[in-house]
């Protein structure tokens, strides 16, 4: 069957029927009277087999109070919200996929599919919605922002994440359409229409200007732009190229740290090249995630841990995706494994690895990934669970080791008083620049919101940008809590009890101590005001405040 088939019969199976919405009202008393939501749910199945899903009850939450016959209630909507796990971050993500492109490497390990852009497979979740949407940017967000609207996520501080090959290989029009298209979905509401569609060749920088200016007050605000490239693409022009289409959050694919492994995967770049361009984003203030990859051709285990252990010796990511070599059909790689010339991990071999590294993680990253979702019909051989992180999680429980990141960390939805959190300033050196991690932790080290405070030295890398000029970093400030509506406030959630505002004068005492006479942050679009509101003022790509 095919994919887009295959979404179109479970939309049909999940419709919302008069029969689900009678049962969804009734429930949703018993669940104000204080039963519990599951139990409920299994004790009453519907005519003709099955269940209610939670999108029926957020459904019907949302029509009663629209009627006027139920009262808002955030702990209800939260009791029956799906998979509130996706927003207790503080912020929703959106993801979306730009349409297939040549890409400029030539990497053994990736798979090739003509539908989708280089490296995805057509039935990977996010690749399977972006295939049903043609890889059209404003359905792509529209959609997904709905979908989460209706499954009682908040939308309003949106992280997009921005997927597909190699970012800076595409045509620099198309992706200022791209983002520009994006950005068109956030700001759109009942009272603000839509633009036309443009054609991208005439897409340019002042419309695009004006849709960033709009999200500044949107129903959905662009609080965080992530895109994904390679490190031999970055120099001083992407990074302001970046800037300009308001990017925060830069997603680059390392794999290796050994030149060796780099060259015979056909990698196309060398180590050196990842550690300029860490450098470089670093002194531009990005927010910089690494990919790893273990068990590529030629390596073991015991040299995977050795090459782990130099992601911190210099490169020092802010968040890592450990991405395990997958053996594909359609990567160049099954031919190798034809002739026996490599063998995939086990999944009790990959366990065993991660568990060993997971530990010596700094508190300063955040493992936002430990497999690819890619599902197992796909893989020829080895590890096949997409589950790995629970696996690596229950083998380190029985170890008795824990991990100190900032994901195994994050306060999420637990209740905080500031007068109980304690202030922790983490300092290291990366990439010839003094690191700053200021966190605010709960008595059990629990993460309650942290700023990254970057200062450059004489040695950090040139950037062009004199917004930048003599200028401490603030390259990311995080609260955590369920996202909550812009104004909304959620008794002893960390994102409104002042952790933030808190965190931002830390960073400024320790920058003047330092002897900088001036901060700058990289800002998402959305998140402007916040700062404006703290003494900053725009710059050409940064906002600036002399301290």
């Amino acid at each position: 069957m095919e994919f887009t088939e295959k979404r179109q019969r479970w939309k049909k199976i999940n419709a919302l029927t008069p029969q689900k919405m009678e049962l969804a009202h009734r429930l949703l008393e018993r669940i104000r009277a204080g039963e519990d939501v599951m139990d409920l749910i299994r004790h009453h199945p519907l005519e003709g087999g099955g269940y209610l899903n939670k999108a029926a009850l957020v459904a019907a939450y949302n029509e009663m109070v629209k009627a006027g016959t139920l009262e808002p209630d955030g702990a209800q909507l939260e009791k029956i919200r799906m998979k509130p796990m996706r927003t207790l971050s503080g912020v929703t993500t959106v993801t979306v996929l730009t349409k297939p492109y040549p890409c400029p490497g030539k990497c053994i390990f990736c798979p090739t599919d003509v539908r989708m852009p280089k490296s995805y497979l057509p039935d990977e979740p996010g690749a399977m919605r972006a295939l049903e949407h043609q890889f059209d940017p404003y359905t792509q967000v529209e959609s997904r922002i709905r979908a989460l609207t209706n499954l009682g996520h908040p939308t309003d501080k949106i992280e997009l994440l921005i997927l597909g090959g190699t970012w800076s290989s595409y045509r620099r029009d198309y992706q200022e359409w791209f983002i520009g298209r994006c950005f068109d979905a956030m700001n759109h509401s009942q009272n603000l229409p839509a633009l036309e569609p443009q054609r991208q060749e005439v897409f340019d920088a002042a419309v695009l200007e004006k849709l960033h200016s709009t999200n500044e007050t949107a129903p959905h605000r662009n609080v965080g732009l992530v895109i994904e490239t390679r490190p031999d693409e970055i120099n001083p022009d992407e990074i302001k190229w970046l800037r300009h289409l308001g990017v925060t959050k830069v997603q680059m694919g390392a794999q290796s740290f050994n030149d060796h492994i780099l060259e015979i995967n056909k990698r196309g770049h060398d180590v050196e090249s990842t550690r300029q361009a860490t450098a470089l984003l670093r002194a531009a203030g990005f927010k910089i995630v690494l990919h790893w990859m273990p068990n590529l051709l030629g390596a073991t285990p015991q040299t995977d841990r050795e090459d782990f252990a130099r992601l911190w010796e210099d490169f020092c990511p802010d968040e890592i995706k450990i991405y395990p070599n997958q053996l594909l059909a359609n990567a160049e790689l099954y031919e190798y494994w034809q002739r026996g010339e490599f063998k995939p991990y086990t999944t009790e071999e990959l366990v065993d690895l991660i568990a060993d590294i997971k530990p010596t993680i700094p508190r300063y990253c955040r493992v936002n990934r430990v497999i690819r979702d890619i599902p197992g019909n796909n893989v020829v051989e080895g590890n096949r669970r997409t589950s790995l992180r629970q696996d690596v999680h229950d083998e380190m429980k029985r170890r008795g080791t824990r991990c100190q990141c900032v994901r195994c960390r994050e306060v999420k939805g637990k209740a905080v008083a500031l007068s109980a959190m304690r202030l922790n300033d983490h300092a290291y050196s990366a990439s010839k620049a003094e690191e700053h991690f200021i966190s605010f932790n709960t008595e059990d080290d629990r993460l309650a919101g942290f700023i990254r405070l970057s200062l450059p030295s004489r040695e950090s890398p040139a950037t062009g940008m004199t917004d930048l000029d003599g200028a401490a970093l603030i390259r990311e400030v995080h609260v955590y809590g369920q996202s909550l509506p812009v104004g909304a406030e959620k008794t002893g959630a960390a994102q409104h009890v002042g952790l933030g505002t808190r965190l931002l004068e830390e960073a400024e005492k320790i920058a003047k101590q330092k002897g900088f006479g001036k901060l700058a942050v990289i800002s998402a679009v959305g998140t402007r005001q916040y700062y404006l509101d703290r003494g900053f003022e725009r710059g050409e790509y940064y906002l600036v405040k002399n301290i």
